[in-house]
C-alpha cells in the first residue's frame, strides 16, 4: 500500500499483521521458566566462582 503526495513522492507503509493478545503462562510453563531461570542462575554463578578463582 502507498500514497502519492502532489509532489509525485511515494510514501510506503509496511503492512501490518494482525494483533493478538498473548495468553498467561500455564502453571506447567510456570515451573519450566523457574527451572530455566535457576539453570542460568547457576550458570552465571559458577563462571563467575570460576573466574574469581583463577584470578
Amino acid at each position: 500500500m502507498y500514497t502519492t503526495n502532489e509532489e509525485g513522492i511515494l510514501n510506503n507503509y509496511a503492512i501490518e499483521p494482525p494483533i493478538h493478545f498473548a495468553e498467561y503462562p500455564s502453571l506447567e510453563q510456570q515451573k519450566r521458566y523457574v527451572l530455566q531461570g535457576t539453570i542460568a542462575l547457576l550458570l552465571v554463578v559458577s563462571t563467575f566462582l570460576t573466574a574469581l578463582a583463577v584470578s
